[in-house]
């Protein structure tokens, strides 16, 4: 007879203690005292810019934080414009599209370089963009930039093809922190949702294939491989014709597993949500009105015109202490005045109401 020992009964994890979350430590990437010099290379950015040209909510919300800061356009003393006009970057580019450019590039890499460019008289005649993935930044034992060096892109050996003065390079540096020599790139932040998003959908997408043509196991009454062969075939032709498959009597036997069919909407939304939110660009800046409320959008464009009004004067003060080029940005259409005329006309309305502070999973952004 079987004896029934609890003593005998072993499990796991006996303390009944769950791990907890934590984040890796880090340390900055500041000077090294007493070397001489500290250089810094993004290693990263093939990785950074393959999400940039792979992921479309992320290209497209990058984008339009760059065409908010100056999609309006600038403006300019009479000789300030007319130099500016004369830049065409790689031969093709203008003032406008550099500066968007080097923005986008500066939000996904974290840092974005331009080759200052001028005649023998020093006054500037081009700007022309750089591969960030290619520039290191040295320093010198004060923590301050000695020079920038491009990389040879191809080959394992990371020596320097040309050196360039730090008045020869026009740098965009994105959240410095601390000591860093360098700037914080926002891809690395979003990373982990990007995936658990794409992951999603990509399952679902499965998942959906699944129940359209489930998987099929078959017991085949014969272990000659010709027959076999043929039979896969026949089945094959036979799912992407939509036909019918017709086999002698016992000689096959098929299993067909049961797939759920739940919806993930609310993960997939609420990710998409929680990008949104982690990114810190409103879906409603991009064009589009899904379950948007005109309070909520009104709310998130509002909120964004304090972030585009801190870059566009980082923007401003990079473009005068790096190049002397002293410009204005037009800016965009604010609410600002049209949320107060409102608040005034709506008199029965005090502080928030109960469903503003209401946590649900899907958010309005």
């Amino acid at each position: 007879m079987t004896e029934f020992d609890i003593s005998q009964t072993s499990v796991s994890n006996v303390d009944g203690t769950i791990s907890q979350y934590s984040v890796n430590p880090k340390t900055t990437d500041g000077i090294n005292e007493g070397t001489g010099e500290t250089t810094w290379l993004n290693e990263d950015w093939s990785e950074w810019y393959g999400y940039y040209k792979t992921i479309p909510e992320y290209k497209t919300a990058i984008n339009a934080y760059a065409t908010w800061v100056i999609g309006k356009g600038w403006k300019a003393d009479g000789r300030t414009k007319i130099m500016l006009e004369r830049i065409t970057g790689w031969g093709e580019d203008t003032f406008m599209s550099i500066l968007w450019n080097m923005l986008v590039v500066k939000k996904v890499a974290g840092d974005s370089y331009a080759e200052i460019i001028r005649n023998e008289n020093g006054l500037l005649i081009n700007l022309k963009p750089l591969d960030p993935g290619s520039i290191r930044i040295v320093v010198d034992d004060r923590g301050l930039v000695k020079r920038y060096e491009q990389i040879a892109k191809s080959g394992k050996k990371k020596t320097a093809v040309r050196k360039f003065r730090p008045e020869q390079i026009l740098h965009l540096c994105n959240d410095r922190v601390a000591d860093n020599i360098h700037g914080t790139s926002i891809t690395e932040s979003v990373k982990w949702v990007i995936d658990a998003r794409n992951e999603a959908m990509t399952n679902w997408r499965i998942v959906l294939n699944r129940n359209i043509n489930p998987l099929k196991i078959f017991e085949l009454d014969t272990d000659d491989s010709t027959k076999i062969n043929n039979f896969k075939t026949q089945y094959q032709n036979m799912t992407k014709d939509y036909e019918a498959l017709f086999v002698p009597k016992g000689s096959a036997e098929v299993t067909i597993p049961n797939v759920p069919l739940q919806d993930p909407q609310s993960w997939i939304k609420y990710l998409e949500n929680f990008f949104y939110q982690a990114l810190g660009v409103p879906k409603v800046i991009l064009g589009g009105s899904e379950e948007f409320t005109e309070a909520s959008s009104k709310i998130g464009y509002l909120t964004f015109e304090q972030v585009y009004s801190k870059e566009v004067e980082e923007l401003k003060a990079d473009l005068w202490n790096q190049v002397a080029i002293r410009i204005e940005f037009n800016k965009p259409a604010s609410i600002k005045n049209e949320l107060l005329q409102s608040e005034d006309k709506n008199t029965g309305q005090t502080g928030f109401q109960p469903s503003e502070a209401t946590a649900t999973l899907t958010r309005n952004e």
